[in-house]
C-alpha cells in the first residue's frame, strides 16, 4: 500500500539532539557571567524555565519571577537580546567542538525519509543559526541540505504552544497536516503541532520533559532507538519493532488519519 505520509517535520532541541542541559544552559550562564551577571541557571532552574519556549523569553521570564530590578537607564528589550547574542556565541562554539551528538536513532531515521522520498522539515524556536552549525557539525557531511524547510527563530509572531511556527513549515513544504508527521520532545510541542493541525506527532521525550503531560499524543518514546539500542514505547505501541523506522511511522500516521 502506498504510503500517506509525505514529510516529517521535526522540532529541534530535545528531539534532533539533547541541546537544553549541557548546551543552551552553560551557554546562558557563560553569557550571563560575560555580563558580570551573578545569574546561574542550575540544572533545576533551567527545567523550571523550559516550560517557556525561546530563550529571550526565558530571561524575561527569570526576571519577572526573580523580581530583577535592572537600572532604569537600561533599555530592557536591548539587554535581554544582548544577553541572547552573547549565549548564541557560546552556545555555537559547543557545537563547533561535537560536544552535542544526535540523539540516538535521528540519523538513521533521517536517513531512511531521505532513501524513501519522505521530505524533511524543521520546526523550531531556536535561532536559525543554531539549527545550522548544530546540523553543520553533527557528523554527516551536508546534513543540512537534507531539510528542504526549515522554520525557526522568531520568523513567526507566536512561539510554541502557538501553532505558527508548523503552519510556516507546511505552507512551505506546500503540504497539507494530513500528509505530514511531527516528532517533538515537549508538551509545547505537542500542543503547537496538534494546533496547526498535525494529528500524527511522535514523542521522544528527555530528562527534561518525560514527566510532561503530552495529552493525546500517540506514541510517546524514550528515543528512536539505534542496532543494539532498542527504543522503548512509554505511551502508544512499536508493534515487533526494536526501533521508530517509517514502518512505525506509516502506522501511526495511518491511525491518526484513520476517522479523518
Amino acid at each position: 500500500m502506498t504510503s500517506l505520509l509525505k514529510a516529517l517535520i521535526f522540532d529541534v532541541d530535545g528531539t534532533l539532539a539533547d541541546t537544553e542541559r549541557d548546551g543552551h544552559r552553560p551557554a546562558f550562564n557563560a553569557a550571563f557571567a560575560d555580563a558580570g551577571l551573578d545569574w546561574h541557571w542550575d540544572v533545576a532552574r533551567y527545567g523550571q524555565l523550559l516550560r517557556v519556549t525561546g530563550g529571550k523569553e526565558r530571561i524575561a521570564t527569570f526576571l519577572a519571577e526573580e523580581q530583577i530590578q535592572l537600572d532604569p537607564t537600561v533599555d530592557r528589550d536591548r539587554f535581554i537580546a544582548d544577553l541572547h547574542r552573547a549565549k548564541t556565541r557560546h552556545y555555537v562554539a559547543l557545537l563547533e567542538q561535537g560536544a552535542i551528538p544526535l540523539r540516538p536513532g535521528v540519523l538513521r531515521l533521517l536517513r531512511e525519509a531521505r532513501n524513501a522520498g519522505v521530505r524533511l522539515a524543521i520546526a523550531t524556536t531556536t535561532t536559525p543559526e543554531n539549527v545550522r552549525v548544530l546540523l553543520e557539525y553533527a557528523g554527516e557531511p551536508r546534513l543540512g541540505d537534507w531539510f528542504e524547510v526549515i522554520a525557526a527563530g522568531d520568523v513567526v509572531p507566536h512561539k510554541k504552544p502557538a501553532p505558527d511556527i508548523f503552519t510556516l513549515a507546511l505552507s512551505e513544504l506546500g503540504l497539507d497536516a494530513a500528509d505530514c508527521l511531527a516528532v517533538e520532545d515537549s508538551d509545547n510541542g505537542v500542543r503547537s503541532a496538534q494546533a496547526a493541525g498535525l494529528r500524527s506527532i511522535l514523542v521522544t521525550v528527555n530528562a527534561y520533559t518525560q514527566d510532561q503531560d503530552f495529552g493525546a499524543a500517540p506514541l510517546i518514546v524514550n528515543h528512536l532507538g539505534d542496532p543494539g539500542q532498542p527504543a522503548r514505547a512509554l505511551a502508544g505501541e512499536l508493534g515487533n519493532r526494536s526501533l521508530v523506522d517509517l514502518t512505525v511511522l506509516d502506522r501511526l500516521h495511518r491511525a491518526a488519519w484513520s476517522s479523518a
